[in-house]
Parts: structure tokens; sequence; C-alpha cells
């Protein structure tokens, strides 16, 4: 019921040394936590993206101010088109990049280091909700990668949407130890690419 009046309440003063309150921190976990525990929800937390055309300088501000490490790379109509990480921009793709096509680093666009999206791998949240975090582990460990995005289908539209991101990072201060996992070469034509560029 709509009251037809309300009381203003009662301001008093701050108290010295008076702190403010900071998001919560990561939950504990243990290994055989459900591994829904470490994702970053999408539902929950809005997702870090940027466009194609941005300068790379600026997307690695934005994932520094946004305290990540991946930013969905999104089109006009806020599709997906790929990804890029901080060490997609602070890696060796940049240096790659000028080497073979020239030009300086401020001139790079996120687009020239990123990951178009038919060379990103995903997890079903199905299999997600099923899983304890050290499958997840274990899975980001076996493709030497620091994150994996879940997808899950729209119940309304029936697409395929991004539902969340496991950081290997985040999973680390969860557990309360530091996991480290590396980028490695899943191909011939990437191995050949690393042996020439040596």
């Amino acid at each position: 019921m709509q009251r037809a009046v309300y009381k203003a309440l009662a301001f008093r003063k701050l108290a010295a040394g008076a702190s403010f309150q900071q998001p919560a921190t990561y939950k504990p976990v243990q290994a055989d936590s459900p591994a829904i525990e470490v994702m970053t929800d999408l539902q929950r937390v809005p997702a870090a993206t940027t466009t194609a055309d941005v300068p790379l300088s600026q997307a690695t501000q934005v994932m520094v101010a946004r305290s990540v490490r991946l930013l969905l790379v999104v089109d006009a109509s806020n599709e997906i088109i790929g990804l890029i990480t901080a060490r997609d921009t602070m890696g060796d793709r940049p240096i790659k990049h000028i080497q073979e096509h020239g030009g300086k680093h401020s001139d790079l666009k996120v687009r020239d280091c990123m990951t178009f999206i038919e060379d990103i791998d995903v997890l079903s949240m199905s299999d997600v909700l099923r899983a304890e975090v050290g499958h997840i582990v274990a899975t980001l460990k076996g493709v030497g990668r620091q994150h994996a995005m879940v997808v899950d289908i729209d119940r309304l539209s029936g697409e395929e949407t991004v539902r969340g991101i496991f950081s290997i990072s985040q999973i680390g201060r969860q557990l309360g130890m530091p996991l480290q996992t590396f980028e490695v070469a899943k191909t011939f034509a990437e191995i050949e690419a690393m042996l020439r560029a040596a």
C-alpha cells in the first residue's frame, strides 16, 4: 500500500575514522567446491567489453580500471566478435604484429591482437554445473590458458550467450594459493610460426 505522507529520515554526523564498504572479497573455496562458486557470473557482474577499433593501450587501461584481464570484443550491436586479454595487449602479439605489418605500438588497435570468435573455445554451463573447482583448474592447466568462457542457452531466444568467465588468478585467490598456466601453441602452424620468429 502506498503511503500518502513519508517522514524524512534523521541525519547524523559521520564518525571520525570511518571507512567505506568494499565489495565482498572472494569466497574461499576448496578443490571439491562447486565450480560455479569460482565463475564470474555475467548475470550478476557486468561484462567488461571493448570494440575492435579501440587503441590497444586504451583496452589495457580498461582492464586495469575494471581489475580484469579479459575484455569481450563487441560490435555496434553488442554481439561478441572476439576477446582480448592482458597477455594479448602486453605480451608478444603486439611485437609480432609490428614485425609482420610495420607501424608503431601506439598505432595498434584491439583488432590487431584480439582472438576472433571463430577461434574461441568455450565450456557449457550444463557441464560447469556438474563440475568442481578442481575440474576447472585441470581444464585451464590442460590447455595452458588463463581464462575460459562459459556459454548457456537463453531460454527465451534459444540463442547461445556467454554466461560467465573463469579466471585462473581469481580461482587462485579463492583457493588461497597462486595458480599459473601458460599459453601454448595448439597447432603445427602456430609452432612453425613461433620457430620462424625465434
